[in-house]
């Protein structure tokens, strides 16, 4: 028993940069949590008699399940790659508590997340692991069954890759100015007004939403100024109530209409205008997010 309870509380130690893991490559909550489940159940069984680093040995059970998981739901994901929106962490527009803060990885909305989702498994895993929680080249090689050359170069491909579908301005910094953007965005919206609309959006803004089966309507990659302007006012409802958030660290909304869950938006906002917009409109993806930092 004694040994049982050593071996938990050595995993609940390590859990939160664990977990934060397993968000970052899957982008799932739900998926996340369970790895985190089978990586206990193979961490107990196998124990860590002979392990030199606990929290690295579990960090590679972790990534080899994210990495099984990635291609498993490459063979049979059915839904476009360009308009999936990944789970989102939302938290009070006055700050990210600390949990959020390790699971989110010092990474800054939302437009990563959709990015690291066009990338290959390996191409993730790399880009994961080494730069955003400081995983050396040679561990990483090890599980992927490269040399390390190999895996810095796949590590560059895949920053690459992400430079190219980046946003083409770097994201403003500033919270309280891209909070006074999103709010001039509902603000114009709910008025009426077309052309401030637009005024506030990059001409080559992008839109993202994802309704799932329950809201196929509200399932949509749409491109440039007038377009998603369009669809926003025609989308407008007078009875929603818009709630300020932080969205995966960045700007963002949560949308109730007859005070049930509508949707969930991130901004990202570069030069004083909003470039991307990611929108979760999925009910049952909806009702699983924690919103209780704004006390929901």
């Amino acid at each position: 028993m004694a040994e049982i309870d050593a071996l938990a509380e050595g995993f609940e130690r390590h859990s939160p940069r664990l977990r934060a893991v397993a968000y970052r490559m899957l982008g799932s909550l739900t998926e996340a949590e369970d790895v985190l489940q089978e990586a206990w159940i193979r961490f107990n069984d196998a124990g860590i008699e002979g392990v030199e680093n606990v929290g690295s040995w579990l960090t590679t059970i972790v990534a080899r399940l994210c990495l099984n998981a990635l291609r498993t739901r490459g063979r049979r994901r059915e839904e476009s790659l360009e308009v999936y929106v990944p789970d989102l962490i939302v938290s009070s527009p006055e700050g990210i508590d600390p949990e959020q803060e390790v699971l989110l990885a010092d990474a800054v909305g939302v437009a990563l997340d959709v990015i690291l989702n066009t990338l290959q498994p390996a191409e993730r895993l790399v880009l994961v692991l080494h730069d955003m929680f400081d995983v050396p080249y040679d561990d990483i090689a090890t599980m992927l069954g490269r040399t390390p050359a190999a895996t810095r170069q796949l590590a560059s491909r895949a920053r690459r890759r992400v430079r190219d579908v980046a946003p083409s301005q770097d994201a403003d910094a500033d919270p309280a100015q891209n909070r006074r953007v999103v709010d001039a965005f509902f603000a114009a919206a709910r008025g009426g007004d077309l052309q401030q609309l637009i005024a506030v959006l990059d001409p080559e803004v992008l839109l993202r939403a994802q309704g799932g089966p329950k809201r196929t309507a509200a399932t949509a990659l749409v491109r440039g100024a007038s377009a998603v302007a369009n669809r926003a006012m025609l989308f407008t409802r007078p009875d929603a109530q818009v709630l300020p958030a932080l969205v995966n660290g960045g700007a963002g909304v949560v949308v109730l209409t007859g005070g049930k869950r509508f949707s969930v938006m991130a901004f990202t906002v570069a030069g004083g205008r909003i470039v991307e917009i990611a929108a979760l409109v999925d009910p049952d993806r909806l009702h699983n997010l924690d919103l209780s930092s704004l006390g929901l």
